[in-house]
């Protein structure tokens, strides 16, 4: 299926994405490229006499589900899809189709589908397909990806439904391996050593230790409203070298001139969700993330401009394995939304609990990620930390960005 982040929804932008599953983020994960190329050049099994008919009817619901959801975008009628998935699953489907049009995406077509393992247990179902998406923008610009889907599925009745479908492998940072990405236009002053790079993340990630609480602050951008796609900036757990990830932030859309603001939350695999904050331009926000008790988290974004707050506790089974404050291109489907031309973001008071001990992001040994488009060019670079170690900025360059490879879901690598 066509997913987003990202919003892993287009920010499932991942865990996804990067991932951003980073789980958009900084990891020692496989290039993203060859991920792409090595499942598109899955063959589609033959069939054999174990491939029985409940098996064939599972093959043949996900084929349809994904049709039903190119001709539910394309037709603007998202009651077509209600027949193959859950209700639960039918609302993600909904929100991911809204993301890809707040993205800028004018239609999606499925052109290939190569599939894996299918298995039968008495009422539930795994499936595992490697799909190919083509996502045309309201520029006229066009992205093609490959990326596996495994598919759960449950028996309603005589029917399958398909009740989840999640994007692994497809880790949002690969190592830098010393190669700086190629520049376009002037420097960025005081970029940060090439460390890690991305293809939807952009800022710093720390790892190798427990960590239970992040917290940062920036200013809501204003992109050029002639500029299409998306940007999101938050802060998260997780999601570096695992596939959770929670995450609080701010996203911006731009599409056919017009810039639409929200504040939102995420917690992988499940799609992102907007949140009752009002954000605008010129507002400085600070979202901080705690676990209070063991699986409960306070999730809290205050707008400090206007001094109104959102704030939630949830429970979710994180691996609390990484802290990340990151600038995101977020995902839409199989591939990156290009990214807006936000300027330049700059974190304040970036800090997290490392193993009981509040730190700054410099004392969390956080590495910095650069955000790369599919021809290696910097596309948003972060900059060294500010000598408290708590600060950094992140400039959008002048280089394309919809020449991406896949990522993770929504938004995240």
């Amino acid at each position: 299926m066509r997913m987003g982040t990202h919003p892993k929804a287009l920010r499932t932008m991942a865990a996804a994405v990067l991932a951003v599953v980073l789980a958009g983020c900084t990891v020692a994960v496989p290039d993203i490229g060859r991920i792409v190329d090595t499942l598109s050049g899955q063959p589609t099994p033959a069939a054999s006499p174990s491939f029985d008919a409940q098996q064939a009817a599972v093959q043949q619901l996900i084929q349809k589900a994904n049709q039903e959801q190119a001709d539910a975008f394309n037709k603007n009628d998202a009651t077509i899809m209600r027949d193959t998935t859950t209700a639960e699953h039918y609302q993600e489907m909904v929100q991911i189709n809204n993301d890809l049009a707040a993205g800028g995406v004018t239609s999606i077509e499925l052109l290939n589908i190569s599939w894996g393992t299918i298995t039968v247990s008495g009422t539930t179902a795994q499936a595992t397909t490697f799909e190919t998406w083509r996502s045309t923008y309201s520029d006229g610009s066009t992205d093609q990806s490959t990326d596996q889907n495994d598919y759960t599925l449950v028996l309603d009745g005589s029917n399958w439904l398909i009740s989840a479908n999640t994007q692994p492998g497809t880790g949002t940072i690969s190592p830098g391996a010393g190669t700086p990405p190629g520049q376009s236009g002037q420097p960025v002053a005081d970029a940060a050593p090439v460390r890690d790079v991305s293809s939807n993340w952009s800022g710093y990630a720390a790892t190798g230790g427990t960590f239970t609480s992040v917290t940062g602050t920036w200013v809501v951008p204003q992109p050029a409203a002639a500029s299409i796609g998306a940007e999101a900036t938050w802060v998260g757990i997780g999601g570096v070298n695992t596939r959770d990830l929670i995450q609080a932030g701010t996203q911006t859309m731009v599409s056919n001139g017009s810039v639409h603001y929200e504040a939102w939350i995420e917690m992988l695999p499940d799609s992102s969700q907007s949140v009752a904050l009002t954000v605008r331009p010129g507002d400085s926000v600070t979202a901080t993330i705690t676990e209070r008790t063991a699986g409960a988290w306070l999730i809290s974004i205050k707008n400090n401009t206007t001094s109104q707050t959102y704030s939630n506790t949830v429970t979710y089974n994180s691996s609390k394995s990484s802290a990340e404050w990151i600038e995101e291109a977020p995902s839409s489907g199989r591939s990156v939304v290009p990214l807006n031309d936000f300027g330049v973001i700059t974190f304040t008071n970036g800090s997290t609990v490392k193993n009981g001990q509040n730190v700054t992001i410099s004392g969390a040994g956080a590495t910095s990620v650069t955000m790369i488009n599919g021809t290696r060019q910097a596309i948003a670079q972060p900059s060294t930390l500010t000598s408290d170690g708590s600060s950094f900025s992140v400039t959008r360059t002048q280089a394309p960005s919809n020449a991406t490879t896949p990522q993770r879901r929504r938004r995240g690598p």
